[in-house]
């Protein structure tokens, strides 16, 4: 009975361990601090042709930061990737020389006239904003920018300080205005969303050796917590098994649906549902699943023939055992004594006979 009471008392004392266990596991994870996010986008392989630059990358900012606090996001292309016009900004270029044709003969007229958007004033012909703009804002800004880089020390923080404003309103006017010399402005656009923009060289892979690198060594000093890979180029799969191998979360963007990334991300989603808003409202759901998983990764049960051979060999049993000895011996001792008396009689007469008989010869 007493070794029983104690099997017993060791298998609640366990019981109440993992209860105690489970509660603080959801505690934790309840608690949990969020993850770190990284954002890693191969722009040779995934230029956002089909979108406008500045809100497809606002777009993909919004929808890491569903799964954790957006700690870095880096772009990496050589040079043909700023510099390529896709061919849908061709084509508005071609209808805005069009429409500046028919505007300067007269035979179309806009319904609004056209405002500067640094001084306000009103054209009703394209083509004479654009001279405005060259002439006078373009030549102040030019003078702005000599002075800066003239001035040195306390002098030079004073400038940027005064001309700040008036700077960032000339650039928010030049992108509606101006048309870049090179490219449609891809790396400035990054840029203003954030993004730290790196050029490599043209050769071959440059840009996904450099990307790979890059991915690597945030995973070494453990700087990221999920990695949003941003590419449909099979060749970064490595990168994503070994960042699951270091039990970190992955998730890609791209639109090959059935891809060799999709299938070994954690969650995976298209540009589609990236600038449709469908991919941030996932990533709660996702985040979800993820906090469950490791509950259940850290409540699996896995044998440690050591450790279960260092709670049930305690001194306990020890006693136990002996304790059973004495008792089979006590056992033994009594039916040896009865077996002696039962020998004694004859087979044919009553226990109670024999009592008698014994009892009146003493």
């Amino acid at each position: 009975m007493l070794r029983f009471r104690g099997i017993l008392n060791a298998a609640q004392s366990k019981r109440l361990q993992a209860l105690n266990s489970f509660n603080s596991l959801h505690l934790d994870s309840s608690n949990q601090s969020p993850f770190n996010v990284g954002i890693f986008w191969d722009l040779d392989n995934k230029p956002p042709n089909s979108f406008p630059r500045y809100d497809a990358a606002v777009r993909l900012k919004a929808v890491a930061s569903s799964f954790g606090v957006v700690r870095y996001m880096v772009a990496y292309a050589n040079r043909h990737a700023f510099s390529h016009v896709p061919s849908a900004v061709r084509e508005q270029r071609k209808e805005r020389k069009q429409l500046n044709r028919l505007e300067n003969k007269g035979v179309l007229t806009p319904v609004q006239p056209y405002l500067c958007r640094v001084c306000g004033r009103k054209f009703y012909n394209n083509e004479k904003l654009l001279n405005h703009f060259k002439q006078l804002h373009e030549r102040e800004q030019a003078k702005r920018l000599n002075q800066i880089e003239s001035a040195r020390g306390s002098r030079r923080v004073k400038l940027v300080g005064k001309f700040a404003m008036k700077m960032d309103k000339y650039r928010n006017a030049a992108r509606e205005v101006l048309t870049p010399k090179v490219g449609y402005g891809l790396g400035d656009e990054l840029k203003r969303a954030g993004f730290w923009v790196r050029m490599v060289s043209d050769k071959p892979q440059a840009a996904d050796i450099a990307l790979r690198n890059h991915i690597v060594d945030m995973m070494d000093k453990r700087n990221v917590g999920c990695v949003v890979l941003v590419s449909d180029d099979s060749d970064f799969v490595d990168v994503l098994r070994e960042a699951k191998l270091r039990c970190l979360k992955t998730v890609v963007v791209g639109d090959v649906n059935d891809g060799v990334l999709r299938r070994t991300a954690d969650a995976g989603f298209s540009w589609k549902e990236v600038m449709l808003g469908k991919a941030k409202k996932e990533g709660v759901s996702v985040v979800g699943r993820w906090k469950d998983r490791d509950i259940i990764k850290r409540l699996e049960w896995t044998y440690n023939p050591q450790l279960e051979k260092k709670e049930y060999s305690s001194d306990e049993e020890v006693d136990f055992e002996t304790e059973d000895r004495e008792i089979m011996e006590g056992d033994c001792g009594k039916d040896d004594k009865f077996m002696q008396e039962k020998d004694n009689c004859a087979w044919w007469e009553l226990h109670s006979d024999f009592d008698r008989r014994s009892s009146e010869s003493h």
